[in-house]
C-alpha cells in the first residue's frame, strides 16, 4: 500500500542549537541501518493550520503577505501557528479565517495534510476546506493586525484561475499550493471524499 506510516529511529543524542520565539533548531544522532550513526539537524515547529475558504461561486480567499526568509510577497491561504495548547485544529483554523479575513464558515472538511519540508523540519500543516462564507461584521471583528499583517490585501480568485497560476509559477506557498490543486481535484465527486474536519492527524 502507498501510505506514509510512522517509523522512529532509535535516537542517540539530542543537542539543541537554537531556542527561538516559535522554532528550536536541534542536531540528533541518530542510529542508522548497519548500526552506523548520522547527524540530523533540523527545525522544531509547532504547526499550522491553514484555510482553503471557497464560496459560492467557486472563488477561492487569497491574502498577501510579506515573507522574509521568501523576500517575497507571497499569495496565501488564511493560516496560522497552533498556538493554543488543546485547541481542535478546526477551531484554530476558523480562528485564523476570522482574523487574517474577517470570515467564518457553516461547513469545514480536512483538505489535506502537509509535511512542508520534512528533510529539514518537522513543521505539519492541516489545510481545512471552508464553505458557507459570511462575512463577520466589523463591529464584531476586534483582532489588530499588526507586523506583516498590516494591510494586508484579501482577493477572490476563481478556482481554476487559482490552478492555472500555481502550474504558471505564479503561486508559491506550500499550504496555498497543495490546498488550491487539492481543492481543484475533490471539486470532482463535490467534496464528498474528504475527511470530516476533526479526522485524526497520521
Amino acid at each position: 500500500m502507498i501510505q506514509d506510516t510512522p517509523e522512529s529511529w532509535d535516537v542517540v543524542e539530542t543537542r539543541k542549537r537554537f531556542e527561538g520565539y516559535v522554532i528550536d533548531v536541534v542536531t540528533d544522532t541518530v542510529r542508522m541501518p548497519r548500526d552506523e550513526t548520522a547527524d540530523r539537524d533540523y527545525v522544531r515547529h509547532p504547526g499550522s493550520v491553514g484555510v482553503l475558504a471557497l464560496d459560492d461561486d467557486r472563488r477561492v480567499l487569497l491574502i498577501r503577505q510579506y515573507r522574509h526568509p521568501a523576500r517575497r510577497l507571497l499569495w496565501e491561504l488564511p493560516a496560522g501557528i497552533r498556538d493554543v495548547e488543546g485547541e481542535p485544529l478546526v477551531e484554530g483554523a476558523a480562528r485564523e479565517l476570522a482574523e487574517e479575513a474577517g470570515y467564518r464558515a457553516a461547513t469545514w472538511h480536512t483538505l489535506v495534510d502537509i509535511l512542508t519540508s520534512p528533510g529539514c523540519s518537522d513543521e505539519r500543516i492541516r489545510v481545512f476546506l471552508a464553505r458557507g462564507l459570511e462575512k463577520i461584521p466589523d463591529e464584531e471583528n476586534h483582532f489588530e493586525h499588526r507586523h506583516e499583517e498590516i494591510g494586508m490585501p484579501v482577493e477572490w480568485v476563481p478556482l481554476d484561475d487559482a490552478v492555472r497560476r500555481v502550474l504558471a509559477g505564479m503561486i508559491h506557498n506550500s499550504a496555498a499550493v497543495a490546498g488550491i490543486l487539492a481543492a481543484y481535484a475533490a471539486a470532482a465527486d463535490g467534496f464528498a471524499g474528504l475527511r470530516p474536519a476533526d479526522a485524526p492527524e497520521a
